[in-house]
Formats: C-alpha cells, structure tokens, sequence
C-alpha cells in the first residue's frame, strides 16, 4: 500500500512539474507578445493565413461575457480539482499516458489564462488565423483544445470500455 502511495506521489509531482513547465512556456510566450507585438502592427507569419497579432481578451472564447474574471477564476480552479481527481484515478500501466498529458495540458492551460485573469484582469491572446477569421488565442488556448480533442477521441475510439472502468465517481469503485 505505501509502495502504490509512493508511486501516486512521485506520478503528482511529475505531473506538476510537466504542468509548470508547459505554464511557463505560455507565459514566456505573452511576454514575448506583450515585448514585441504590443502598440505594433500585426506580425504576419504568413501572408493571409497567420499572424500574430496583440489583444487583451477580458472575456471568454470568441469574447463573450466581458469582464467576468471572476466567474473564470472559479471556473478555472473547479476543473483544476475535477482534473486532480480524474488524474489520481488513472491507473499508472504505460497505456494511459496519453489521459494524463491531457490532464497536465488541460491544468496547464487552465492555469495560464487563470495567471494573466488574476495577475492582469485580461488574458493575453496574440496567434489569429485570419485565413478562416478564427479568433485569436494563445499558448493555453492550444493546450486545453489539443487535451480535450485528444481525450475525446482516446476515450472514443482508443480505449475499450473495459479499459475505462476506474473512469468512475461511484464510491469503492476499482482503480
């Protein structure tokens, strides 16, 4: 039992570092954004395709519901501990690595933009595909719409449903 207890704390603290760092590569990245594309002309990566291109973001995706932090803040810290939990859940065998990077991303992102929310009272977005008029997003961005596309499809058409039995709320279930 404290074997399997050491095991879940050393899989925590990987997963904290791992998140740390993919946090830190977002923030670099507004940084980088706030220095080099703040008060400037877009910054075109590819002629009508990409850009990067400086905005402060004060609501949700697409900008809906404008300068509701905290609403973001509490909504960001509920899927931290929802994932946490999910995260303990997972059974340690090398074919369920895939759910726990998306954990760490979907943390990651959450913690980014909650960063900016909190530190700036705006998230910093700067990638724009204005080939498609998509909105601008940022690093977190990426992280959360790459775990929850990657989850879906592992928990759709990768994993069988017998592989998935731990994935449940219900007390005394199996792990």
């Amino acid at each position: 039992m404290e074997k399997q207890q050491n095991k879940l704390t050393i899989s925590y603290l990987t997963a904290a570092l791992l998140c740390i760092l993919a946090v830190a590569v977002d923030q670099l990245t507004k940084w980088l954004a706030v220095v080099h594309l703040k008060g400037q002309e877009p910054f075109v990566l590819i002629p009508g395709v990409f850009q990067f291109h400086y905005l402060e973001n004060r609501g949700a995706a697409f900008g809906i519901m404008q300068n509701k932090q905290y609403l973001f803040a509490i909504g960001a810290v509920l899927i931290l501990g929802v994932v946490a939990i999910i995260y303990g859940k997972i059974p340690p065998q090398k074919k369920y690595i895939p759910l726990k990077i998306c954990a760490i991303l979907l943390c990651a992102g959450a913690m980014g933009n909650l960063i900016d929310r909190i530190h700036l009272n705006y998230v910093i977005d700067f990638c724009y595909f204005n080939l498609i008029d998509f909105p601008i997003f940022n690093v977190a961005d990426c992280y959360v719409v790459i775990s929850c596309i990657l989850f879906a499809y592992l928990i759709l058409f990768h994993y069988k449903e017998n592989e998935l039995h731990w994935f449940s709320f219900k007390k005394g279930s199996e792990q």
